[in-house]
């Protein structure tokens, strides 16, 4: 069996989302305690550190230099230094290549410790009110046109929430595409989560576009929490179960009973279908 003692340990570190007083006390002991520190972004880092009143080296370690970083980090724990990753918010190897290297730790046989912190994907579902038992996370949806058609394809009919993460610039885009490619969808809009302007946001896709393109700016960052597709789901438009709902009324039913029907029929509940019924003249 491989003598591993001599080995230093990589502590995966999770950072305050926003709130520098979410740090907790084991991640504060960590940060302090090993001899470097691998950094997204080390300014950002060393002011978490100057508020911890902590002095300890840094390297950078991100998206554009992990393929050079990898090797010479590995060298360090080979040598018996711990050392903590560590991203600009949240739990690092989430959304960003710190799994790279925790994949190259496992395989030279060093132990890999988490550290938990906060996650804006878990506290975006959490504060959601959509069903947290069953999830899948994104992350950022593909830049590249076909590529970002290509998944949201694969996520037409998946019945789970689906969380993903979006910068301010391309919100009013990814809703929309969210809106074509999925229908009808109750969404939170988690932004900023922990930080001053924290603010959750809760409607139907279409609401959101009109939000966004009418009435504000989209500023700071985003999480999107999307209610999965009811199963056997029937997928619409808005435009198109207006369409639907009036077809039933003009038969008979109430707005009550057309409401029902569609929601068994679609991933709305039968509140948010008698809402949109409401733009209806019967």
């Amino acid at each position: 069996m491989t003598n591993e003692s001599h080995l230093g340990k990589l502590y995966l570190v999770g950072t305050p989302i926003g709130n520098l007083e979410d740090i907790t006390l084991r991640a504060t002991r960590i940060l302090r305690e090993v001899d470097l520190i691998a950094a997204e972004d080390t300014r950002r880092t060393g002011k978490l550190l100057q508020h911890l009143q902590i002095d300890k080296p840094q390297i950078s370690y991100h998206e554009h230099n992990h393929n050079s970083r990898i090797p010479e980090l590995i060298s360090h724990l080979k040598q018996g230094k711990n050392i903590a990753l560590v991203t600009d918010a949240g739990m690092p190897s989430i959304s960003d290549p710190g799994y790279k290297l925790v994949r190259e730790a496992i395989a030279s046989n060093i132990r890999v410790i988490p550290i938990p912190g906060g996650t804006a994907v878990i506290s975006a579902l959490a504060a959601s009110g959509l069903p947290t038992d069953r999830f899948i996370f994104e992350g950022f949806l593909p830049q590249k046109e076909q590529d970002r058609q290509a998944r949201l394809e694969l996520l037409r009919n998946e019945t789970r929430t689906i969380v993903f993460y979006e910068a301010p610039h391309r919100l009013v885009k990814t809703l929309k595409d969210l809106e074509i490619a999925l229908g009808v969808r109750e969404i939170v809009l988690g932004r900023e989560i922990t930080k001053i302007h924290e603010e959750f946001w809760r409607g139907s896709i279409a609401e959101a576009i009109a939000l966004y393109t009418e009435l504000r700016q989209p500023k700071g960052e985003y999480t999107l929490v999307l209610r999965g597709a009811a199963e056997n789901n029937l997928m619409m438009s808005e435009a198109e179960l207006k369409i639907e709902l009036q077809q039933l009324l003009d038969q008979g039913m109430t707005r009550s009973q057309a409401s029902r029907h569609l929601a068994k029929l679609t991933s709305l509940s039968r509140r948010e279908i008698y809402q949109l019924d409401l733009n209806i003249e019967s």
